[in-house]
């Protein structure tokens, strides 16, 4: 089975009440533990590479352990870019083999957010790749993308059915308070996502597939374990799973998860180094680092998602 791309995964997790997970990959292991889970689960999947992990893994290295993926578990995989930042980007990944990609030009005017989507996507459409699209802007970091909470801004929805129609991206991701990276949120507070944004962008865009950025939910015992295991890690707050599965039952088709698995593979090795100091084959460490991502890839596909069992 080649790539796929998203269309018709979003078409049929609309119209189910389901959202499929776009899990970000840098690495050999961390492809295996996702696919293995999803395979397991029987689950489609997004694997999604961001502009940092292809510079530190290489474009062709990505691609064909991706390739393999599919050659291993007979999934229907789409290969999306995450956070492209140009035309440039986009183009390169698009003639490079991806299914799908992203252009982020949420931080400009919404006028010059709509030119260098529309670039993108009359370029991956005369290719057969679709595009994600960004309105709004989410606090936090991931790789490049660094935004200030007093930057952030949530979605109007006035604005996407304008955008969407002088786009013609085929999704869009809003912000409706997730926000990038393991620290959400201050202590002593409730996260609460703004579902009267969403459901006022899904009247406004019926049938239209909605991305939900930022959604990492840090599981407070990879945190005790990375700072009993020698590390300094306060305790994040990640986004409610009974909010995302919420999300995830209305309009919104596709979620984004990261640092949760960087959290399960650091905090496993950080493990393993501890109780076995005298170790350095890292076949023996990362084995177990590819499980523990695999564990969290399957929690979400359950538990969150909802996705298992949809091929």
């Amino acid at each position: 089975m080649p790539l796929v791309t998203s269309k018709e995964m979003f078409a049929k997790a609309y119209n189910g009440g389901y959202a499929i997970g776009a899990f970000n990959v840098n690495n050999m292991e961390i492809v295996q533990g996702i696919t293995e889970a999803a395979k397991e689960l029987e689950a489609p999947l997004i694997l999604q590479v961001s502009k940092g992990a292809r510079a530190y893994a290489n474009h062709t290295y990505l691609m064909k352990l991706v390739e393999a993926a599919v050659i291993e578990t007979g999934l229907p995989i789409c290969l999306h870019l995450d956070h492209g930042d140009s035309f440039e980007t986009c183009k390169s990944c698009i003639d490079g083999g991806f299914t799908s990609v992203m252009i982020d030009a949420s931080s400009k005017p919404f006028e010059e957010n709509i030119e260098i989507t529309r670039k993108v996507v009359e370029y991956a459409h005369d290719r057969g790749v679709v595009v994600e699209a960004e309105l709004g802007t989410l606090a936090g970091i991931e790789d490049e993308v660094k935004v200030s909470a007093e930057d952030s801004s949530y979605t109007k929805p006035e604005e996407v059915e304008e955008f969407v129609s002088r786009t013609g991206c085929d999704s869009l991701a809003i912000a409706i308070g997730t926000s990038h990276g393991a620290y959400k949120f201050k202590p002593g507070t409730k996260p609460q996502l703004r579902f009267d944004v969403l459901e006022e962008v899904s009247k406004r865009l019926p049938g239209f597939p909605i991305v939900l950025h930022g959604s990492s939910s840090v599981p407070q015992d990879l945190v005790a374990k990375i700072n009993k295991y020698g590390g300094a890690m306060p305790g994040a707050i990640g986004v409610p799973e009974d909010q995302l599965r919420h999300a995830a039952s209305l309009s919104v088709c596709k979620i984004n998860i990261d640092s949760d698995l960087r959290l399960a593979m650091t905090a496993t090795i950080r493990e393993f180094f501890y109780e076995h100091p005298d170790k350095f084959d890292p076949r023996e460490y990362l084995k177990p680092a590819r499980a523990a991502i695999k564990a969290v890839v399957a929690h979400k596909i359950v538990n969150v998602l909802g996705c298992d069992h949809k091929i």
